[in-house]
């Protein structure tokens, strides 16, 4: 089932950030829409819940180096 949520990210700063945070969602199983907005510190996401858990986005985004705020 396709599931969208909005999550707060700490440490994003500028474009790099942004794309690196993309990059790394876009590449995951399950995942079918993400966006990244720095400014606002979130990432909007969509993705299938019986394919992807949320719990494993936030540990790919946080292995980059961000704080998922929970």
């Amino acid at each position: 089932m396709s599931v969208n949520v909005v999550l707060t990210v700490k440490g994003m700063t500028c474009d790099h950030c942004e794309q690196t945070v993309k990059e790394t969602v876009t590449q995951l199983d399950g995942v079918e829409h993400v966006d990244v907005q720095v400014q606002q510190e979130q990432v909007n996401l969509e993705y299938d819940n019986s394919e992807i858990s949320l719990e494993a986005v936030c540990t790919a985004i946080e292995e980059q180096g961000y704080v998922v705020v929970r």
